[in-house]
């Protein structure tokens, strides 16, 4: 067997199989981050709008949010006026 260098992903993959937990949270929060894209698509909104909104915990919506963030597909726009949140939106 020939070793290719930086297949060590793939190689696992390949041998063991993905786990269904594992696709099962990926299927979760490709819906969750689709969510959150089509409400930020009418308008730039905050943590707190995008929880009652999306009907989940604001420290859910924080992680996912955050996680779209550290990624580039969010980004942060001007804080409110009571200066308490920022609020997000999508990358053009």
């Amino acid at each position: 067997m020939e070793i290719e260098i930086g297949k060590t992903a793939k190689y696992l993959r390949d041998k063991q199989g993905v786990p269904d937990s594992a696709k099962e949270q990926l299927k979760e929060f490709n819906r969750i981050k689709k969510a959150i894209f089509d409400a930020l698509k009418e308008q730039e909104m905050t943590i707190p709008q995008l929880a009652e909104k999306l009907q989940m915990s604001k420290p859910d919506v924080t992680y996912y949010l955050l996680t779209l963030v550290k990624y580039g597909m969010v980004v942060v726009g001007e804080i409110d006026d009571m200066d308490e949140y920022f609020s997000y939106k999508p990358v053009k």
